[in-house]
């Protein structure tokens, strides 16, 4: 997508996944949660109503078998799919894996502690993981 470019603020605190037909799948560099994040590569979006009719039906099955292998690839408790945007406005989905008693069980993830960088060879294996399971 020509006009496509990520919002510095997700290229500082993700890496790069992959892309799929719609979205470009990024991990979130906080290894408190296994997180990815969907970013539709169509620009200038804000909001899941601006996409095409077809890119939402595609987005949401990205999502869906996004959640699906986190879920499976870290048996964790619950999945948590989230569109805020507040202060990235750039639409983005968040998918996180949550389990009890993680640094925010039962509540959202946002405001709560600071994040904590993955190790760089953590943070490769969780990327490589991430990109096979698609």
């Amino acid at each position: 997508m020509p006009d496509f470019s990520l919002d510095k603020r997700l290229a500082a605190s993700t890496v790069y996944a992959l892309d799929l037909t719609v979205s470009r799948v990024l991990v979130m560099d906080d290894a408190r949660y296994p997180w990815l994040v969907l970013v539709p590569r169509r620009a200038h979006l804000t909001e899941l109503f601006e996409l095409s009719p077809t890119d939402r039906v595609l987005l949401t099955e990205e999502i869906a078998i996004a959640a699906e292998r986190l879920k499976a690839l870290t048996g964790c408790h619950k999945i948590n799919v989230a569109n805020l945007g507040n202060l990235v406005p750039q639409l983005h989905i968040h998918v996180i894996a949550r389990n009890i008693g993680d640094p925010a069980w039962a509540g959202p993830v946002w405001g709560v502690g600071e994040a904590v960088p993955y190790e760089p060879k953590a943070l490769e294996a969780f990327v490589h993981s991430v990109v096979h399971m698609f």
